[in-house]
């Protein structure tokens, strides 16, 4: 993915994709599924991986490789983001970067092949390049086994129940089998591949005024102060939703917009960060936004089917300016969710 500092933005749509395309050695841009880890080193554990909130394991919901060109060490680079979807809380958010050089421990130097490999097995991987354990449930990672074979690892007693439950008392003691015998644990999102097209120009709308006699007849007797402020704040809020959809009118389907260091577009004028509510990176840099998450998604999450509410209108993401290395694992970066009908 290109670097969108200025001009129109990137914008991501999902698309099947078949196993091996998904894998961490092609560096997809991704929905749902486990992750495919970039670093095989120093991911984030699950205390990092926790809902804020409620304190449960959160699933992962995308990744986007996005590398930088001018930067020999982020020549590989990759947003991970993850959120909260056990009931009644569905609201935590947590967001990771990770980065390599071209020339590292994990990847080859030439760019991977376009072409399937022999094997296309759907196989799940659970165990990195580094040896590091992931959890059979999500995909993080899985410093917690199985007492019982020593083979099956976790990243949380809740996963670790949740497998027993579905199979793994049954398949503990024919370890050759286990990670054949992974089951649907109903925490997965629907997995597909994210493919980027560059924003055409949209023409904006005309907005049709709406009858001024109307409004009036309607109003009584409220206070004139009242109605100066009711009639800003309406009109505030109608041109940003409108700019929100005159923004995704010509391309309906997309799920994501990147461009870092561009504006991020609101749903509504409620809740929207002020500088000072995005926090500097711990190497002092300041934060910009780099991309953030449609409504649009939500409709191929199938959370409803599962049970889940997962919702936002716009989840922005923003990242060191710098992109700097703080070691040599994931860093974390800061997510913003703002709700289509949030209050004051």
């Amino acid at each position: 993915m290109a670097v969108a500092s200025a001009g129109p933005a990137e914008l991501g749509f999902v698309e099947a994709a078949p196993a091996w395309r998904l894998r961490s050695e092609q560096f997809p841009s991704k929905v749902g599924g486990r992750p495919a880890w970039l670093g095989a080193a120093g991911l984030p554990g699950p205390e990092e991986l926790a809902c804020a909130l409620c304190g449960r394991p959160l699933a992962f919901l995308l990744q986007l490789y996005a590398p930088l060109p001018d930067r020999a060490d982020a020549f590989h680079r990759c947003l991970f983001l993850f959120c909260c979807r056990v009931p009644p809380c569905c609201a935590g958010l947590r967001v990771f970067r990770n980065q390599l050089p071209r020339k590292n421990d994990f990847y080859s130097y030439e760019p991977p092949s376009e072409n399937p490999p022999p094997e296309t097995g759907e196989s799940v991987c659970l165990q990195l390049k580094s040896g590091a354990h992931l959890c059979r449930v999500c995909g993080c990672l899985g410093p917690k086994t199985c007492s019982r074979c020593h083979k099956a690892h976790y990243c949380s007693k809740e996963h670790q129940t949740l497998d027993w439950r579905l199979g793994h008392k049954q398949a503990c003691t024919q370890s050759e089998y286990l990670d054949r015998t992974i089951p649907d644990h109903n925490f997965l999102f629907p997995e597909f591949e994210i493919v980027i097209e560059t924003e055409d120009e949209i023409t904006p709308e005309v907005v049709e005024k709406e009858n001024e006699s109307e409004i009036i007849g309607s109003m009584g007797e409220v206070p004139e102060e009242e109605l100066d402020s009711v009639a800003k704040h309406e009109s505030r809020e109608d041109k940003i939703f409108q700019k929100f959809k005159t923004k995704i009118a010509l391309e309906p389907e997309q799920v994501l917009r990147y461009g870092r260091g561009i504006a991020p577009i609101w749903i509504s004028g409620e809740n929207i960060p002020q500088e000072k509510d995005i926090p500097d990176c711990p190497c002092g840099a300041k934060r910009i936004f780099e991309f953030q998450v449609m409504p649009q998604l939500l409709n191929y999450l199938k959370a409803d089917t599962l049970g889940r509410s997962v919702d936002w209108g716009v989840v922005a993401v923003f990242t060191c300016a710098e992109s700097c290395r703080l070691g040599i694992g994931y860093t974390e970066e800061f997510v913003w969710k703002q709700d289509i009908t949030d209050t004051p």
